[in-house]
């Protein structure tokens, strides 16, 4: 009767129904996909919608910063440093999941970086709050209702105390940033505690990364891409939907910042990217990049992801030190 009568949910948040009318309709879709009363009463006690949430969601977007000072953000010396260290502190997890999954450690570390900064920026909002809030709202009612739906199955497994169940205004949660429907395709359990913890168990962190990645297709037969140097009478086509075999990027004259050239299978494609149009860095990108893409639909996030990995990586393994100089330059 009370499905007859209100209709859909998007269908009140557009007509202007009050939160709380919403959320009534909202619990009887919730039990239909399995979720419990207890688990209900839980999650939605004290609740209300957050007009924070709704601010930041129609926020319109600043101009757009370009790629030098993104990459001086968030590749910086501070993080690198500091990544090298965390490398080390955690060799032994993160070997684990570079083994199993097949991913570079340095990449885990990388992402886990750019994404809260080791972990230290998780974002403080009431998840179920923020997700409840979105999906009433009603701009994007059928994607945030899902992640709702999926944020009340992880709270009900126990993966995640209600007190703790935290994240970003739009859902994102855990060291990683997973939306909860992700979690639920990617996340594993990482240490064999029974449970997928990607607040604060940083084996769970690792594993459930490098498991999203090497489902998404990445090769460990050969890196990300590489930092170039382009000759300036070169006319080359830009851009991932333009890959040819690396050695006819050789022989076109790209090469290394230290003059050499990028080793790789005679038939290994590679594409050439050049943030911001050919002001600055220049990158040769192999299908990893576009893993790293599925991951965030960003040019800027995928070579700083990269990069940054690359960078950390050399507290593992010696490189050439000119090379590496300019690289971080």
């Amino acid at each position: 009767m009370l499905f007859c009568t209100l209709g859909s949910p998007a269908a009140l948040a557009r007509e202007g129904t009050d939160f709380s009318a919403w959320l009534s309709h909202f619990r009887t879709e919730a039990l239909q996909h399995g979720i419990s009363p207890q688990t209900l009463e839980k999650a939605f006690a004290g609740i209300s919608a957050n007009p924070r949430v709704i601010e930041l969601d129609r926020k319109q977007p600043e101009k757009k910063m370009g790629y030098a000072a993104y990459r001086k953000t968030v590749v910086s010396q501070a993080r690198i440093d500091q990544g090298r260290q965390l490398l080390r502190d955690h060799w032994s997890q993160l070997q684990i999941a570079q083994n199993r999954y097949g991913v570079p450690a340095e990449i885990l570390v990388s992402l886990w970086g750019i994404e809260t900064n080791y972990g230290e920026n998780t974002g403080g909002f009431d998840l179920i709050e923020s997700l409840a809030t979105l999906a009433w709202e009603g701009r994007r009612a059928a994607y945030f209702k899902k992640e709702l739906i999926a944020a009340l199955q992880i709270l009900q497994a126990g993966h995640i105390s209600r007190k703790n169940f935290k994240g970003s205004w739009a859902g994102a949660m855990g060291q990683n940033q997973f939306m909860p429907s992700s979690w639920k395709t990617y996340a594993v359990d990482g240490n064999g505690d029974g449970r997928k913890d990607i607040w604060t168990t940083r084996a769970d962190v690792f594993a459930s990364s490098a498991n999203y990645l090497a489902m998404n297709g990445w090769n460990n037969s050969y890196p990300w891409g590489w930092a170039v140097r382009v000759p300036d009478h070169a006319s080359l086509k830009t851009g991932i939907d333009h890959p040819r075999d690396l050695q006819d990027w050789i022989k076109a004259g790209v090469r290394l910042l230290d003059g050499g050239v990028p080793q790789g299978a005679a038939n290994l494609k590679a594409a050439l990217v050049i943030p911001d149009g050919g002001e600055g860095r220049a990158y040769l990108v192999t299908s990893n990049y576009k893993v790293i893409m599925s991951w965030n639909r960003s040019t800027y996030f995928a070579v700083s992801v990269g990069s940054l990995g690359d960078l950390i990586k050399t507290s593992r393994h010696t490189q050439n030190s000119a090379a590496s100089a300019a690289y971080n330059n």
